[in-house]
């Protein structure tokens, strides 16, 4: 199996304001394809030939491996999850509810998200995420890991390493990730929790 690039849902320019087309095209073109082709040479000949790049996050070691197979599936899933036709600022259906069940409103699950965003020290990641059971939760993930690692289902990430944001924002990472929230597809996410 070769791990391929993902293909964007919407032009290179159509998160403007939010993200720039630069930043799409040195972020989604040059970071992540980097990722995707180290993944490609890295598990040639290994065990994990052949493996999705959610069994490899799961299984791989610490080290080179699981750190770009974790960069390909956080991007793969932090850039199918924006839309430029933002349908409604916040969810509906049964993600809505579950988010109202497991903190609150959509309002304190906010709060705690951009917290845990703005908090998470050096690069990273921050996620909602479901565990087996449908309960939903708020996890600071360093460098590329991923939930999945702990046996979760990734939702939504917010990418918080400065090269997702710094053409855009410079060192305001939660200006960046305040906007974020004006582009989620909450449909795609909803589907993430239901399948």
């Amino acid at each position: 199996m070769t791990h391929e690039m993902p293909k964007l849902p919407y032009a290179d320019n159509a998160l403007e304001p939010v993200i720039s087309q630069q930043t799409i095209q040195f972020h989604y073109g040059k970071h992540l394809q980097t990722y995707v082709n180290n993944l490609n040479n890295l598990v040639s000949g290994t065990e994990f030939e052949g493996k999705t790049v959610e069994q490899i996050v799961a299984s791989a070691p610490d080290g080179a491996i699981f750190n770009n197979a974790g960069q390909v599936l956080n991007h793969a899933l932090y850039f199918t999850q924006f839309t430029p036709d933002q349908r409604s600022a916040e969810p509906t259906g049964e993600l809505a509810e579950a988010i109202i069940r497991d903190f609150g409103s959509f309002a304190e699950f906010k709060k705690k998200f951009n917290e845990a965003s703005v908090t998470l020290f050096g690069a990273g990641w921050s996620w909602l995420a479901a565990d087996k059971d449908g309960k939903l939760h708020i996890t600071k993930e360093a460098n590329g890991s991923n939930p999945v690692r702990a046996g979760l289902t990734p939702l939504l990430g917010f990418d918080v390493w400065e090269h997702a944001y710094y053409l855009d924002y410079q060192n305001r990472r939660a200006d960046h990730i305040e906007a974020l929230w004006k582009i989620i597809d909450w449909d795609v996410v909803e589907k993430r929790l239901l399948t």
